[in-house]
């Protein structure tokens, strides 16, 4: 069976660790079942002199989290991965092996749709990754609302998927520089002033209208009071972009933990060559799409 999963980013500016959005970038996993004993894993684009070929991979990790679901586990694996998602620079990586692993287990498993929802993967995914933001994003498509709640004594993770205007467009400035995200998550205060708070939390329900039917609300709406300057020393050079394309009125924003900078437009090609220009010599700018759709059998 083969899967693409796409790129995701999360937050979006204010709405720390329960916005997602898709974007059109995309890993590809292709898995088989073996009789014999063995994990067989060829791995290429990034990643591929890095990452593990044996238990330990994230695919196959999930893989087996999504095989005991069903109450089973194969002999072994066949995985082919191409990965075409940058490592490490808060485009939602892991959440793709994740819910590419998963999405491949349902796959091979006979009636595995109707025994595994996409609610079921999605608190699976959230299980594995800590947090539901990008697995939503990966599972669902377009924009997300991610959280999670107690029910029956037990922490379950919910999304609601947003339709986005199709006006909107992404550009992604991506570093060749590195962040780790367990490293950008302690770098967050314990405490935030009040007013602070108020004001994310205006920016965030105004960011969920935006995305659907005011794109050119968009600039105020991703403004962040929560968590991205805590974390501006471990990335100065994307902080720095981020507040210059701020104050020209680009909707900006650290994707996920860092360290590329997002932007969120609706210009035509002439805008995108003067917010490449802007990026300097320090970023690759990529521009994208929203993906429409999640994870996706091919």
């Amino acid at each position: 069976m083969q899967v693409q999963v796409p790129a995701t980013t999360a937050n979006l500016g204010p709405g720390f660790d329960s916005l997602g959005l898709a974007l059109s970038l995309h890993d590809r996993f292709i898995a088989q079942v073996l009789d014999e004993q063995i994990i067989d894993i060829d791995i290429s684009g990034e990643g591929a002199d890095d990452l593990p070929r044996n238990e330990k991979n994230l695919v196959i990790k999930s893989m087996y989290k999504g095989f005991e679901f069903f109450g089973g586990k194969p002999r072994g694996i066949a995985l082919r991965a191409l990965n075409i998602i940058p490592h490490s620079r808060g485009l939602g990586s892991s959440a793709s092996a994740i819910v590419g692993g998963l999405s491949l287990a349902r796959a091979l498993v006979l009636g595995g749709s109707e025994q595994m929802s996409d609610d079921d993967m999605l608190n699976l995914a959230t299980a594995i990754e800590g947090h539901p933001d990008n697995v939503a994003a990966a599972i669902f498509g377009a924009a997300t609302i991610a959280w999670k709640e107690v029910q029956h004594g037990q922490d379950v993770a919910l999304s609601v998927q947003l339709e986005v205007d199709p006006r909107i467009s992404v550009i992604a400035f991506v570093p060749s520089t590195s962040v780790a995200t367990s490293k950008a998550r302690k770098m967050l205060p314990e405490r935030i002033a009040h007013a602070d708070a108020v004001r994310n939390s205006a920016n965030t329900a105004l960011l969920v209208h935006a995305l659907q039917h005011r794109p050119d609300l968009l600039h105020t709406a991703t403004a962040d009071f929560l968590h991205q300057s805590y974390r501006a020393d471990a990335m100065p050079a994307s902080f720095a972009l981020l507040t210059k394309l701020r104050k020209a009125g680009v909707a900006a924003f650290i994707s996920g933990a860092g360290p590329t900078v997002l932007a969120l437009h609706t210009g035509g090609s002439g805008e995108v060559e003067e917010l490449t220009r802007a990026c300097g010599e320090k970023f690759s700018a990529m521009a994208l799409g929203v993906s429409r759709s999640g994870a996706s059998l091919i």
